[in-house]
């Protein structure tokens, strides 16, 4: 079983993630990002595992992801976001996310089955670890597609969401744009370039640049964020 050819990582269209590792991490990762329209290449050098999720992502192959030439051959680094999600393999985690960061794919989350096991993937390239007990995939999945900086969700499907001031509010004060109206949910804290963040009021202007932390219905926050 062998994955499609891909485009370059730099073409328009859905996010793009490669997910190396289908274990139960991996694979409910892989599954969360189709459904919000991302085009996952998944990989695994268990034929089973990769033969459970061919029919649900994108593309699918069995391949030994510390040999570089195999990850070239997939294409692999046309991807500008990749999941290392290999838990039982510390070797095979650590050689994977080097290779990826070798690549110089621009975002690299990678599975850490311990703090000391993360700090060694960030040495080797990772841009995030994951640790799955306190990152749960939903999460991960919306940091993932880039529309959000952070999401944070809670009890009775209440969110916060870390994300960029969207196009049609740049230049207007808060109060003017009825993002709350519109949309659902409440600015509540404005980041500048720079500085910290700061309390936002229906007089703050927003600028482009901004970073803004948004609450509301989790829905409603992840809609916000895809304005972005």
């Amino acid at each position: 079983m062998s994955a499609d050819r891909t485009p370059s990582r730099h073409r328009e269209g859905p996010a793009r993630v490669v997910v190396i590792g289908l274990g139960r991490f991996g694979g409910s990762l892989a599954l969360e990002l189709v459904e919000r329209g991302t085009e996952v290449l998944a990989l695994d050098a268990r034929p089973h595992l990769v033969q459970r999720f061919a029919d649900s992502v994108t593309h699918a192959a069995v391949a030994d992801t510390t040999d570089v030439e195999a990850l070239r051959q997939l294409d692999v680094p046309d991807f500008d976001r990749a999941v290392v999600a290999i838990g039982d393999d510390l070797e095979a985690s650590i050689l994977t996310t080097s290779l990826l960061a070798e690549f110089a794919i621009p975002h690299i989350w990678a599975k850490a089955v311990s703090r000391q096991h993360g700090r060694i993937l960030e040495r080797v390239g990772a841009t995030r670890v994951v640790l799955p007990e306190h990152d749960m995939g939903e999460r991960v999945a919306h940091l993932v597609t880039g529309r959000m900086l952070d999401y944070i969700e809670f009890e009775d499907d209440y969110a916060l969401v870390k994300t960029r001031t969207p196009a049609m509010a740049v230049n207007r004060p808060l109060g003017e744009t009825r993002i709350r109206s519109r949309y659902g949910v409440t600015v509540v804290a404005i980041k500048r370039p720079g500085a910290g963040f700061t309390t936002a009021t229906q007089d703050t202007v927003l600028e482009p640049g901004d970073i803004l932390i948004a609450a509301g219905r989790a829905r409603d926050v992840e809609l916000f964020a895809d304005l972005t």
